[in-house]
């Protein structure tokens, strides 16, 4: 199979995306936290192909991305008041529910579970796909299976091309990491995933928000897994004061990714990335594949604040060194 890339200015390539989509392919397209790989939510056999192509386990569920409420509902068998609070405040936007299904989704998108996760995104390219299919879109990150997830369309094209059918290339993601997980359960919201909308931001609304009880055989939410963001490399995660120490007793090829001024042994291939936590997200799954591509086989971090801004960077830097 030949990937093509499309780009997401064209009229013309948002229609062919939306044709390979309709026919039952796959085609990633960015969003405003990561690019996703989409396929037609309903379609059983579209939604195995999502699988296929990223090696990725069966009972890790899918996000299904829609244009917005009307869309969500058919899919959800409840849709309780905190729902509507929050699709009022933070739809389209990088924020996916939980909720309990109902018999239109397949068992392919869900893992095999009661609930289903849905989110709008509100990057354009995203929009006027969903716009040109009108259907829902299964589309986890357009990345293989447990890697860092892409960025940037040439990202997408270094871990799945030839096997998928295309990709519509809208230029770099402006969040960079994933969108919060709210599971909606007769127990009350709880943190499946923590994300681009801060869990204070849902707390305003909300109240309290506790973390969701550790995942069983089948996910409720993508992102449970203990390794998932990681690169193909050893990571280590330490303080500014020790990173030297670890840089210089990793195995090398070593990458280090840093955030202030750190004297490293000179051979380390180093990535500065931003000290505020919006602009560090939106770098951070670039800076760990070009350490990748630049060979580096040990990559060590420095550790982020442990301030609440920071929780979801946190998070996947904990799961790309467990």
């Amino acid at each position: 199979m030949d990937t093509q890339l499309l780009s997401a200015r064209s009229p013309a390539d948002l229609d062919a995306a939306a044709g390979l989509l309709l026919r039952g392919g796959l085609v990633a397209f960015p969003t405003e936290t990561v690019y996703g790989l989409g396929a037609l939510a309903l379609e059983p056999l579209a939604v195995r192909a999502i699988y296929a192509a990223k090696g990725r386990a069966a009972t890790n569920p899918l996000i299904v991305h829609v244009l917005g409420e009307d869309e969500a509902r058919p899919l959800c068998a409840r849709w309780p008041i905190e729902a509507q609070e929050l699709v009022t405040r933070f739809w389209p936007g990088p924020l996916t529910l939980v909720l309990p299904r109902t018999d239109r989704v397949p068992d392919e998108v869900t893992g095999g579970g009661p609930t289903v996760a849905v989110r709008a995104p509100s990057h354009p390219a995203a929009r006027q796909l969903l716009a040109r299919v009108r259907v829902p879109l299964a589309a986890p990150s357009a990345n293989r299976s447990e890697h860092v997830s892409p960025t940037t369309a040439r990202h997408v094209l270094r871990d799945l091309n030839g096997r998928i059918d295309a990709v519509l290339d809208g230029g770099r993601c402006p969040v960079g990491i994933e969108s919060t997980v709210v599971g909606l359960t007769s127990a009350g919201p709880r943190l499946l995933r923590a994300g681009a909308v801060p869990r204070s931001a849902l707390e305003e609304l909300l109240g309290e928000v506790p973390d969701a009880a550790p995942a069983g055989s089948i996910a409720a939410s993508p992102g449970q897994q203990k390794r998932h963001y990681a690169p193909a490399a050893l990571v280590r995660l330490a303080d500014a004061t020790a990173l030297p120490r670890i840089a210089a007793d990793l195995p090398g090829p070593v990458g280090a990714v840093i955030r202030g001024d750190i004297a490293l042994p000179q051979e380390v291939v180093s990535v500065r990335l931003p000290e505020n936590p919006a602009g560090y997200a939106r770098d951070l799954y670039a800076a760990l594949r070009e350490l990748e591509d630049r060979g580096c086989t040990s990559i060590c971090i420095e550790s982020v604040p442990a301030s609440p801004e920071w929780d979801a960077i946190r998070d996947r830097l904990t799961r790309a060194a467990a």
